[in-house]
Parts: C-alpha cells; sequence; structure tokens
C-alpha cells in the first residue's frame, strides 16, 4: 500500500530498489517540496530525483530546479527500505485534498 500520490513504481534490481513518479501535491506552506528546489530537499538516504514532468516538459533534475505544485517528480530509491521515508515526503495535509 502506497501513500502520498504515486503514479507509477516499478521494481528495479530483482526487487531492491524503485522507481517512482509521485506526484507533488500542496504548496509552499504544507508540503516538504513544493516551492523548494531540489538541493534543498532533504532527500532520504540512497534517493535520488531524476526528472520532472511539467506538463509536456520533460526536466532533467539538477539542484537548482524548483519543484512546482502538480510536478510529476521521477524518484530513483535504490534501498527500498526507505520507502516510506519516500512517502512522508511527498505526503501534505489531509485538508489540502
Amino acid at each position: 500500500i502506497r501513500k502520498g500520490h504515486m503514479v507509477r513504481v516499478h521494481s528495479l534490481r530483482q526487487g531492491a530498489a524503485e522507481a517512482i513518479e509521485v506526484v507533488a501535491h500542496g504548496d509552499p506552506g504544507r508540503s516538504k517540496i513544493v516551492g523548494r528546489e531540489i538541493g534543498n530537499i532533504s532527500l532520504p538516504e540512497a534517493t535520488t530525483i531524476g526528472a520532472i514532468v511539467r506538463g509536456e516538459e520533460v526536466i532533467i533534475a539538477h539542484r537548482h530546479v524548483m519543484i512546482e505544485p502538480e510536478d510529476h517528480v521521477i524518484l530513483f530509491v535504490a534501498d527500498k527500505r526507505r520507502i516510506a521515508e519516500v512517502e512522508k515526503l511527498f505526503s501534505v495535509e489531509a485538508m489540502f485534498f
């Protein structure tokens, strides 16, 4: 069972790692990622943001890319034990929806 708005999850390395597409919801006041540059986000260990899909545009991730509401964030999680931390990072307050 996944929390947050995970669109796709693909198992990698025979199930030891995952590639995840998650939608960023919220605003800078209610989200740990929206309105922040990738370089300023405390990602869980063994987790990397590879790209951002914004509308029809694919943006290769680098430290100065700002996450905007409704961005689709493509993450690579090399250690599946970190998935709960990733879910928490992308969660917003229950009152948001």
